[in-house]
This record gives C-alpha cells, structure tokens and sequence, in this order.
C-alpha cells in the first residue's frame, strides 16, 4: 500500500480556503449582528409611535372577536329554531 502524501500546494490551498471562509463567516456574523440591531430599534420606535399599546389593542381586537363569535352562534342556534318551526 501506498501511502497519500499532502504535497504543500495543497495544505497551503486549504489553509488558504479555511482563512477565507472563517473571515466570511466572521463578515456574515458582523452583518447579522447590525442588521438585527438596526430591526429592533426599528420595530421599538415604531411601537413607540402607536398611540394605543399593542396589549390594549389586543384586548381590543380579543373583545371584538368574542362579540362576533356569540353574534354568529346565537344567529346560527336562532336560525336552527325558526327553520325548524317552518
């Protein structure tokens, strides 16, 4: 058997390679980092300019989805009543 040697050009290749892609990995992280950071101030002044809080308008939008969900089981039970009588 015959053993595979690693000539230099190609050791200095993959040195090369894995300098490249750690210092892209490290590029790709830095854009993460601004991008995610830039995001939240943005989602946190825009919160901020809301003039009701987005937990009032929650409890806002669950009360009126309430409302409309007795409405349509009561239409629905009264409609099953009165096409029963007919």
């Amino acid at each position: 058997m015959t053993g595979m040697q690693v000539s230099s050009t190609n050791s200095k290749a993959m040195i090369v390679g894995f300098a490249l892609v750690a210092t892209g990995g490290l590029i790709s992280m830095a854009g993460m980092g601004i991008t995610g950071t830039a995001m939240f101030n943005a989602v946190r002044r825009w919160m901020m300019a809301q003039q009701e809080p987005p937990s009032a308008v929650m409890k806002r939008k669950m009360a009126q989805a309430k409302a409309a969900t007795t409405a349509g089981a009561s239409a629905w039970q009264n409609g099953m009543t009165t096409s029963a009588r007919h």
